[in-house]
């Protein structure tokens, strides 16, 4: 069941849903993503960042990567996300991945639009999705304040220059966890999603962002959406707990079972606010 992204992305499109797209470190995090699509039928897009890879390793996370996705009863995407250079992108290309972000956002927009252009023409030799970040969405990934939001005009401009297959906009949301109130321009992404022909459009930033307020970001044209934050610490308020209650525990096994429960549950609840659920289009 290991898809292509674009063949996702253009089913979620077309039918007005979004993919989940939610990142892994480790077995234990995939196994939880993975039993979460399954139990619900739904496609899912499975992400490893460049951090991720610098901590556990580009071969072994291939490897976790392309297994669970071979296995799975349902569609499933192994995504890049926010490859910043070159060489890991086609590394990823190489060797299995389906889909891969070059993610050029911080440089200005023509050099953006060629190192985009750059992946893509690789890319779609395979079959392979290439996303990318168009604006200043902030957080963990930017270091520059008050960028403006995305522009209709420029993204469409972008997507037709560069060949991207998906575009993450600056819509008001932030990498990371939030320090104030969410506001997200739920017009702008109606205007850049009518100016770019129906073309799909990335959601980042989504942690601890109401539920509410991301189903109706999907309404609006999303047909991605990132998600991670929320799952890990998840995860760790169980083994918190079960460590609370087992002080004296040692085994992994014993206390990574909760995590991956918690985790699975959150999973669930992210891709039924995608409206992804049921969705599976190869069963």
């Amino acid at each position: 069941m290991l898809v292509s992204g674009i063949q996702a992305l253009r089913i979620a499109a077309e039918e007005g849903y979004a993919l989940p797209a939610i990142n892994y470190i480790n077995m234990e995090h995939l196994t939880a993503i993975i039993a979460a699509a399954e139990e619900l039928e739904a496609p899912i897009i499975i992400q490893t960042s460049q951090n991720a890879i610098d901590y556990a390793g580009f071969e072994y996370l291939r490897d976790l990567g392309v297994g669970a996705a071979e296995r799975a009863r349902v569609p499933v995407v192994l995504h890049l996300d926010h490859g910043k250079d070159l060489s890991l992108n086609v590394q990823c290309i190489r060797y299995g991945w389906t889909s891969v972000m070059m993610d050029a956002s911080l440089l200005p927009f023509e050099e953006n639009v060629s190192a985009v252009r750059e992946v893509t023409r690789a890319a779609h030799c395979l079959d392979i999705s290439v996303e990318a970040e168009l604006g200043f969405i902030g957080g963990k990934e930017g270091d520059v304040a008050n960028d403006p939001y995305t522009l209709p005009e420029d993204a469409k401009r972008f997507f037709e220059e560069s060949g991207c297959d998906s575009l993450a906009v600056a819509v008001g949301t932030q990498h990371g966890l939030y320090k104030g109130e969410v506001k997200i321009d739920y017009q702008r992404i109606r205007d850049i999603k009518a100016a770019v022909g129906g073309r799909p459009l990335v959601l980042h930033g989504t942690s601890f962002v109401p539920l509410e307020m991301v189903a109706q970001a999907i309404d609006c044209g999303i047909n991605k959406v990132n998600f991670d934050s929320e799952l890990k610490m998840a995860g760790m308020k169980a083994i918190r707990s079960y460590l609370a209650e087992n002080p004296d525990a040692y085994d992994l096994r014993k206390m990574n079972r909760p995590m991956m429960a918690a985790m699975k549950e959150v999973a669930m609840e992210k891709i039924r606010i995608c409206k992804a659920e049921g969705k599976a289009w190869l069963k």
